[in-house]
């Protein structure tokens, strides 16, 4: 029988890992998958050694958790010292998986990367330790199997999971006229997934809001939550501000959200890339708490992108208005977001570049194409021993 140590940190990682999962065993129904696992990949049929999703924020490239990470490394090397496995399968969370890609190698076992941290825009000498330490790379942006092979990682480019995602989402037009009602104009918020991003973020879109709607009597604010989690901090933040605007919570429904709005104030990551998959404008906007300090003297040595929002990398250029890492005020933020709503011309001229953006890279069956990426590597590293002796160091993780 197959086992695969499979391992994720992060709520989106989860429902990657568990797509993964289903589509392996459509052709391996025998494998038992176990390892770092969330409640969807336990409801694919994973053993679960420990659930980190959720409290992801500690395992993801916060330096002062990188302690908690070590300790999870740990545990997985104890189990893979008493039990025989066959391939390990490491999703996103560099800070987590290259550790534990090194401790996978020095027990002999094959390993799959899904979900490549993002060397291409910040801490390049990783791509060393991916070399080092992943036989396979399965890629979810265009550009990057491109990148890491140049930098002799064996990597291949497969989708972004996020796609198969969205193509599955019914769309209710009815409710999408529902959402707009008699609104000029609708503004939708995405402050983000995690707890402490929703803190930094959240109060930069009310501010911007409240502006939008003293300049347009009949906007509509809708807030579109990605999670139980977000949605509770998101409606903390909104009590704590006797200035914020009326906003219309909506826990559900988030592509018919996405539809209905004018505009999108959205916090940086994969959700910008669900925006853009509607062709919706926005902006982009992160806070981030430590970036006022950190950013200037990291800019150039860690940092090697000139953009940071997920649009405008793919575009290579500016095509929707981001403030990031951080904002000192959200003056300009105001600026772009009622520029944006006054003119017709310019949210089509975004939509259109937003859809010549997505066209060729919306493709569904990531997860299949990285459950094929696995069976590949299975071929390639048949069982011979493995997980018996150490190669290497035990202690030096990194």
């Amino acid at each position: 029988m197959l086992r695969i140590l499979i391992s994720v940190a992060e709520q989106s990682a989860d429902e990657h890992a568990a797509g993964l999962i289903r589509a392996f065993h459509s052709s391996h129904p025998e494998a038992e998958f176990v390892g770092l696992a969330g409640p969807r990949m336990r409801a694919a049929g994973c053993l679960c050694l420990e659930d980190l999703t959720t409290r992801a924020s500690m395992l993801t490239g916060v330096v002062e958790r990188v302690p908690a990470a070590l300790a999870t490394v740990s545990r997985v090397d104890r189990f893979l010292s008493r039990n025989a496995v066959d391939a390990a399968v490491l999703v996103d969370s560099g800070t987590l998986h290259l550790p534990m890609a090194r401790r996978c190698k020095a027990r002999g076992l094959p390993v799959l990367y899904f979900i490549a941290p993002q060397t291409w825009a910040s801490r390049p000498w990783r791509n060393r330790a991916l070399r080092e330490r992943v036989d396979r790379l399965a890629a979810i942006l265009p550009f990057e199997e491109t990148y890491f092979r140049q930098r002799g990682i064996p990597a291949t480019y497969v989708g972004h999971p996020l796609f198969d995602r969205l193509a599955s989402e019914p769309h209710d037009a009815e409710r999408v006229a529902r959402l707009r009602g008699d609104a000029m104009p609708v503004v939708a918020l995405l402050p983000g997934s995690r707890r402490t991003v929703v803190r930094e973020v959240l109060p930069g879109q009310l501010d911007v809001a409240r502006e939008v709607v003293r300049r347009f009597r009949s906007a509509r604010i809708l807030l579109a939550a990605a999670n139980p989690g977000a949605a509770e901090v998101a409606r903390e933040v909104i009590a704590g501000r006797p200035d914020a605007p009326p906003i219309q919570f909506e826990t559900e429904h988030r592509s018919d959200v996405l539809r209905a709005a004018d505009l999108v104030l959205v916090a940086s990551g994969t959700a910008t890339l669900e925006v853009a998959y509607h062709h919706t404008p926005m902006i982009v906007m992160y806070n981030a708490r430590l970036a006022r300090w950190a950013y200037p003297l990291l800019r150039g040595w860690m940092i090697q992108t000139e953009v940071f929002s997920l649009p405008n990398i793919l575009a290579g250029r500016r095509i929707v208005p981001e403030f990031m890492p951080y904002y000192a005020n959200t003056s300009e933020i105001t600026m772009s977001a009622l520029e944006l709503l006054s003119s017709a011309s310019l949210r089509d001229r975004m939509r259109g570049e937003l859809a010549d953006l997505m066209q060729p890279i919306v493709r569904t069956g990531a997860c299949a194409a990285a459950a094929g990426q696995l069976a590949a590597l299975l071929a390639e590293h048949p069982r011979q021993g493995r997980g018996d002796r150490v190669i290497g160091s035990r202690h030096k993780v990194w």
